[in-house]
Parts: structure tokens; sequence; C-alpha cells
């Protein structure tokens, strides 16, 4: 199956919109085969500004109609615990309060922009689409994360080199519980370290220390520039490491 068939067979659907990649593939290729799509973003704190802000403006230029939906995620108990099925839980959540209000709106099929690159077997979060029998088109009809960043670039859609980006809550350790403060100081020293140049890069708790995982290409700038990032990152952290371990880049 490829996805004009897949959308010939639903020619009304909602999408779960993030902003990233994938997602943006996905209403590009269900709007350009014809289906009447609606994009669904929901908006929690463990979602950056940014995010938002791409998903804004990848509905406008597609011009696909697209509804924010707020959802305090840190309320669902088993997503602030912030234990190794965190993602599960969080992704219920998310996602029933997305199907809820698409199915209120009269859209019967979800849709999200899982691809063949991911591993089912590896992401929690996965497990919670499949019991809520969530559609993903990209992984039914077999394209890649590669297909989907060169299909994009093809039809000219900005996100089509955007990096993977992993909600905030991967930042806190595991079995830590989760505080909105963490989370808005996060993002606010990768908000900094991006306008220092810094792209495909992690700030990680650890204590009251921001720990910096960058990739190996990058790692010369942190050196080059260590008295600028000491300087932005100093009203949110005590101290600032360095993982020597290079971050992989995000496919």
């Amino acid at each position: 199956m490829n996805l004009n068939e897949f959308f010939q067979s639903i020619p009304r659907a909602a999408a779960a919109f993030s902003g990233g990649t994938d997602s943006a593939f996905l209403l590009w290729a269900a709007k350009h085969y014809g289906c009447d799509i609606h994009a669904y973003y929901v908006k929690t704190v463990f979602q950056p500004a940014f995010e938002l802000e791409d998903a804004k403006r990848l509905a406008k230029e597609l011009d696909v109609p697209m509804t924010i939906i707020e959802t305090d995620i840190l309320a669902v108990e088993k997503a602030r615990e912030n234990g190794p099925d965190r993602c599960y839980h969080c992704k219920k959540a998310l996602f029933l309060a997305l199907r809820e209000q698409a199915e209120r709106d009269g859209f019967p099929v979800l849709l999200d922009g899982t691809n063949a690159s991911d591993d089912a077997n590896d992401r929690p979060g996965m497990q919670a689409l499949r019991e809520l029998n969530i559609r993903s088109p990209l992984q039914e009809c077999g394209i890649s994360k590669e297909e989907v960043r060169r299909m994009s670039r093809e039809a000219g859609l900005f996100t089509w080199n955007k990096p993977a980006y992993a909600c905030l809550a991967t930042r806190i350790p595991t079995g830590t519980a989760i505080r909105r403060s963490d989370l808005e100081r996060t993002e606010a020293a990768e908000s900094r370290l991006a306008a220092l140049g810094f792209t495909d890069f992690r700030v990680r708790i650890s204590g009251e220390n921001a720990r910096l995982q960058v990739t190996e290409d990058q790692t010369a700038l942190v050196l080059e520039k260590r008295a600028d990032i000491l300087e932005a990152l100093k009203p949110y952290f005590t101290g600032v490491l360095l993982d020597m371990e290079p971050r992989q880049k995000s496919r």
C-alpha cells in the first residue's frame, strides 16, 4: 500500500501534529492526496515554545486547520513520577484527550507520524498508540525516516532537516519527579544555547547542574564559547558539565 491508496481509503481524518518532521510530512501527504485533514496540537509543559510556533507555521503554509488542545500533563501522576514507563502514561493521556476532541469535531480516525524506521518494541509510547487504535500511515506504507526527509525536501517543507526533538521530560533523570520549574529552566537553557549556534544538543539536569550533550562536530564550539555558555546558563544552574560521550546525530 502507498500513501495515495491509504488516503483513498481514509478520505477524512484527524492528525496528531507535533511540528516535527514526520507529522509535518504526514499533513502534507494527507493534503496532497485529497484527504480532509485536521491537525491537532496538544500543548503541555513538556513541549518547548518553538515546537508550537513551527506547528503553526507549517499548518498555515499547508492551509490545514489546526486546533490547539491544552493539557495539564503534570496532573497525570504516572507521568509526573517519571518512572521507566512515563512515556506510555504520557502518550496515552495526550492521545485520549486528542481523540476525544477529534471525535467531537467529527473526525473518527486519528493518525500519527510514526514512520517505518521507528522501533515499535523500543518505545513505550507505541503501546499506548496500539491500545487506542491510532493509525500510522507512514509506518503502514513502509516509509522510513530517510524517505520522509527526502520527500519533505522535495515538497518544500521547511521541516525536512529539522533535528529530532524529544520532549523536555527526557532531560530529567528517570525516577526523579518532574517539576514545572525544572522543565522551564531546561527550556530556557536550551533556547540560550541555540542562540549561541548549537544544534542537535541536549541540556540534561544533574542535581543543580546542567549536563551538556553535543554532537562530536560541535565539541570544539563548546570550548570556544565556554565563557558564553557559563554566562548564559548561570541564571538556571549552579554549574555546567560536559558529557564526554558525544551525542549521536538525530536521524
